[in-house]
């Protein structure tokens, strides 16, 4: 089994770049709808309902999961259901929406390692 799927099984992150490193590192394009200095939210390119955004934090600090969070994290799970407010309000969700937070080591075949707030809107 090759390192970055032996990492996804164990539920260890690997060294190496994930997807999401490499959004924010501006090395995979995305459609950014919302960016500031925490988070970075995104259309996803297989989009699961008409409006289907990522909202990740661009900095981990261990936090490749929500069963990872600890005391030291808070700040940033609020802000990232903060931006989600925004992002909704941006994209004149005014019907409500939907908020999903997968917490499995590879969440549908994601490669992620990343904590990754999903926005739906149906």
């Amino acid at each position: 089994m090759a390192f970055k799927e032996e990492a996804a099984v164990s539920g260890v992150p690997s060294d190496l770049p994930t997807v999401f490193d490499r959004i924010l590192n501006k090395e995979i394009p995305s459609e950014v709808v919302y960016e500031d200095e925490k988070v970075l939210a995104f259309r996803d390119i297989a989009p699961q309902a008409p409006t289907h955004i990522l909202i990740i934090p661009k900095v981990k600090d261990g936090l490749t999961g929500l069963f990872k969070a600890e005391e030291r994290h808070c700040e940033i799970l609020g802000h990232l259901l903060y931006a989600a407010k925004l992002v909704a309000e941006m994209e004149g969700l005014k019907d409500g929406f939907r908020i999903v937070i997968n917490d499995d080591p590879a969440p549908q075949g994601c490669e992620s390692c990343h904590l990754c707030v999903f926005t739906f809107a149906f």
